[in-house]
């Protein structure tokens, strides 16, 4: 006795569409369950039957999923496929999500990469740091590595001090500012010079409001700003070379600028 009835050309069962596709027949029956795939027709005996247009459904809704979408996200993106423009705008929509997939791979692949460098210039496990240097990874900001040179004590004034936004801005006018100082430099600015005290003032004002008057962070700072580029990468070793030279440029303007002042700042932090 036959106890399978013919399934009509052109359509195929849960099962067959599921081993096309590399799927499970559990999760073609979920689809069904959320209304994401539905079966076009079915048997009379009550299987569920699938078209080769559903296959294509089927391709759309794993590709998506596969990127990363959730089911409602999925649904939203979905589009009916009755024409050729649909179905190209369709697998075009698809080729961006997996262009724009690939680009933020990408970027967390260099992130992984950074932060691996990090740990193994670190010499030491250190939770805490690893997650201030993956923020600022997520942040782009290329002076991440710096964080593996503060100390718990600075680290812990930066946090209290700064949020993402305002950080990276205190950075872009620190840089500012050291670009000014390097110009002055290359004219042969003197230390009197009009512009450099000028520039030494401003550059005072800017460590004032890092420390938020916290004199006792000067020694760190001063420590900080003596980095070795022994070890460190060439991006790394060029940033600290300019600094340098900007530190060597701007120390005696600043102590003009003290004596000017009628203030040892310095003398304060002892």
């Amino acid at each position: 006795m036959q106890t399978e009835r013919a399934i009509p050309e052109g359509y195929m069962t849960v099962g067959e569409l599921a081993k096309k596709m590399g799927t499970t027949v559990r999760t073609l029956q979920y689809y069904d369950r959320e209304g994401l795939l539905v079966p076009s027709a079915q048997s009379e005996g009550g299987r569920r039957l699938y078209t080769y247009r559903d296959m294509i459904r089927l391709h759309q809704i794993l590709s998506l999923k596969s990127l990363g979408f959730s089911l409602d996200d999925i649904k939203n993106r979905l589009i009916e496929l009755d024409t050729p423009a649909e179905v190209a705008f369709v697998l075009e929509s698809q080729a961006q999500a997996i262009r724009e997939k690939i680009v933020s791979l990408q970027e967390t692949e260099k992130e992984i990469e950074a932060l691996r460098a990090e740990v193994m210039q670190m010499g030491e496990v250190d939770f805490k740091k690893y997650a201030d240097i993956i923020v600022n990874l997520q942040m782009h900001n290329e002076y991440y590595w710096l964080i593996k040179h503060f100390d718990e004590d600075m680290l812990d004034h930066v946090r209290s001090r700064f949020d993402q936004e305002s950080g990276l801005r205190f950075i872009e006018r620190f840089n500012r500012l050291g670009d000014k100082a390097l110009a002055l430099q290359k004219e042969g600015a003197a230390p009197d010079d009009e512009r450099t005290q000028a520039l030494a003032g401003q550059f005072w004002r800017l460590v004032e409001e890092f420390t938020g008057g916290d004199m006792s962070m000067l020694p760190k700072l001063m420590e900080f700003g003596r980095l070795s580029e022994n070890g460190s990468e060439e991006i790394e070793s060029a940033w600290i070379r300019r600094q340098n030279s900007i530190n060597e440029y701007l120390q005696p303007a600043l102590g003009l600028y003290f004596e000017k002042q009628g203030t040892d700042p310095f003398a304060k932090s002892v």
